[in-house]
């Protein structure tokens, strides 16, 4: 693995660490410390959550322009700028508006640093993906243990930790990749498959991969939101549900090598991981139908984390494979973008369904909805050169 990747992974790891200081005390600061309506919280995630959507379109596009330094170099300015404001102005509205600011330097930095992650091995194929992915849990699993913590002693500080972490990923990013630009001419040494394919055909298969995207991650969000309801009615303590993320980044991070094992057995090329990946999401819903105790709940968490496992760096992986020339940027930021809108309106999708039809009906449409996923990964790269499915391969082969 070169060494700049090794940067780049330390870095999105710290940058991850900082944001999930204070994504999953959001709703409590502001129903408890500002006093505003759980309705108004919703709103001001939305925002926070449509300026990464924002952000990553922009960040893909930039880094198509001027490469991927500039743009995590750009997007970490603009995080610490928004998270200083915070630090000095966290009332009402400030927040909501430095919250929406900070999504959007947020989503500046993801789709850079998928695109960033090829660039610097090419011929890594989807390892470069996994590592990326694997970083990031990291980020999530310590983030979310720590942020709490010191929320305990204060929420000033977590603000102030928070911008902290991030000044730590800007150095890194400095200190590791000044010498890495990757200007988009750099990247035009890659294979010719995606100069080959029309670019119709490229446009219909990153629609179809999305849309199966999206309509997972707006499943997946079901978890944090309408299962985790779900299961308190079911008398299931708060200890319990916390537990199963527990599971979930445990399995994240030390199961990656055995699943790479299996992987590569199985799945050899990324067609194949994605639609296999899908059908297990499929598969973990079904489970959750006839679910009522925390070990029916934590069987249910551990075939999503296998899927999740299998599908979330194989989406970046595939659409960097066929993506064209001078425009890899462009369209991890619209995956990432994808992934950002799912987890923003799935709570809304989810709790309308849940209130006016019940937890059973929500169930089985997630289920649905991953079934088209599997649909949309079957057909999505019909109109591709067939060349770009033996490429991939390849890539496996060295995986």
């Amino acid at each position: 693995m070169p060494r700049a990747l090794w940067w780049l992974l330390v870095g999105m790891a710290l940058n991850v660490t900082g944001a999930s200081f204070l994504w999953p005390l959001n709703t409590i600061y502001l129903h408890e410390q500002l006093g505003q309506p759980l309705a108004v919280a919703g709103v001001v995630l939305m925002l926070n959550s449509g300026g990464s959507v924002i952000g990553s379109l922009a960040g893909g596009f930039l880094f198509d322009r001027i490469g991927g330094f500039r743009v995590l170099l750009a997007g970490a300015v603009l995080t610490m700028a928004a998270l200083a404001g915070l630090n000095v102005w966290h009332g009402w509205p400030h927040y909501a508006v430095f919250l929406a600011l900070v999504g959007i330097g947020s989503g500046v930095v993801f789709p850079a640093a998928s695109a960033y992650a090829g660039a610097i091995w090419p011929d890594g194929g989807r390892r470069a993906f996994n590592a990326l992915y694997v970083a990031q849990n990291i980020g999530v699993a310590v983030g979310s243990a720590l942020g709490g913590l010191v929320a305990s002693y204060s929420f000033s500080l977590v603000f102030f930790a928070n911008l902290l972490l991030y000044a730590a990923f800007l150095f890194t990013v400095v200190a590791g990749l000044r010498r890495v630009p990757i200007l988009p001419p750099l990247r035009k040494k890659r294979s010719g498959e995606a100069e080959r394919a029309p670019s119709r055909a490229v446009g219909w298969a990153l629609a179809l991969l999305c849309a199966g995207y999206g309509l997972c991650w707006l499943s997946y969000v079901q978890w944090s939101t309408t299962i985790a309801a779900y299961t308190r009615e079911l008398g299931i303590p708060v200890g319990q549900y916390s537990l199963l993320w527990t599971i979930n980044g445990a399995l994240i991070v030390f199961g990656q090598p055995a699943l790479a094992r299996v992987i590569r057995r199985f799945m050899p090329t990324l067609k194949r991981q994605i639609v296999i990946g899908f059908l297990i999401f499929a598969v973990s819903f079904a489970m959750l139908l006839g679910a009522h105790s925390f070990a029916e709940f934590a069987a249910s968490m551990i075939v999503l984390t296998i899927a999740e496992m299998i599908v979330w760096p194989a989406i970046p992986a595939a659409v960097n494979e066929w993506a064209p020339p001078g425009k890899a940027g462009f369209y991890q930021g619209i995956v990432n973008g994808t992934a950002t809108a799912g987890r923003m309106i799935g709570p809304v999708i989810g709790g309308s369904v849940a209130d006016l039809f019940g937890m059973k009906l929500l169930i089985m449409m997630l289920a649905l909805f991953a079934l088209l996923a599997v649909l949309a990964a079957l057909l999505h790269d019909r109109r591709l050169p067939k060349r770009t499915e033996n490429a991939d391969e390849k890539t496996a082969a060295s995986v």
